[in-house]
């Protein structure tokens, strides 16, 4: 579904990515792993169009989608929540949801996907036209899921998804994430808890210092002794 090929990233001068090449099948979740300042949220945003390589190609559904902008890559079914949540605060929960809907690939169907969102988080039926700033750190990550959704994707990455959260919800979030993928939804995901996403995970990578060291079925990564001992304290 999608194949990162060779993608070297660069901040001015500073280079975030080199030579990073991976592959996510369609119905899995693969996930990204590695310490603070890999390149994992650069990988991200490359993907999404925030960022624009300096060489390499995306593949995404046999189509080179490197340098496109960011609206367009939403637009052939590459969904982001983002690192933080990046809700609209100032906004209700409904006028959120209907933003996530602008894309041109989900207006029509933005009254189906909104009763799906509000049946998956009920939560957010009850809260429609309550500030969204205003709702509980584990709310604010369920709309922003939601919001995704809206747009009809058929790949989410998830960028530190359980960021700030308390135990209890990140357990509901990533719940969220496996049941999404059972329906046969695609994802990315970037997560801090290394050994949760792995569980969850059919397929893995490390970063580190903008470059893959290593990749493998999540449960191989899990037992490898390198993985042990850099990211699970073993």
């Amino acid at each position: 579904m999608l194949n990162v090929e060779s993608l070297s990233v660069f901040y001015g001068d500073a280079q975030a990515l080199e030579n990073v090449s991976l592959t996510v099948k369609q119905g899995a979740i693969v996930a990204i792993v590695g310490a603070n300042g890999a390149g994992k949220t650069s990988l991200i945003r490359t993907i999404a169009g925030m960022l624009r390589p300096s060489r390499g190609r995306i593949m995404f559904r046999g189509a080179d989608i490197a340098g496109l902008s960011s609206h367009r890559v939403c637009n052939l079914g590459i969904g982001q929540v983002a690192e933080g949540r990046q809700i609209f605060p100032s906004l209700t929960v409904a006028e959120n949801l209907d933003l996530g809907a602008m894309l041109p690939r989900a207006q029509q169907s933005r009254n189906h996907n909104r009763q799906r969102v509000l049946a998956m988080f009920p939560k957010l039926s009850e809260r429609l036209s309550q500030a969204a700033g205003t709702l509980s750190g584990g709310e604010q990550q369920m709309l922003a899921i939601a919001r995704c959704l809206m747009g009809e994707p058929e790949l989410i990455m998830f960028d530190e998804p359980s960021l700030g959260l308390a135990p209890t919800v990140v357990h509901d979030v990533l719940k969220v994430i496996r049941d999404l993928n059972a329906t046969g939804m695609t994802c990315v995901l970037v997560e801090q808890n290394v050994a949760v996403s792995l569980k969850i995970a059919s397929q893995a990578y490390v970063l580190e210092n903008g470059r893959v060291t290593l990749a493998g079925t999540g449960v191989a990564l899990l037992a490898d002794e390198r993985v042990r001992q850099a990211y699970l304290g073993v």
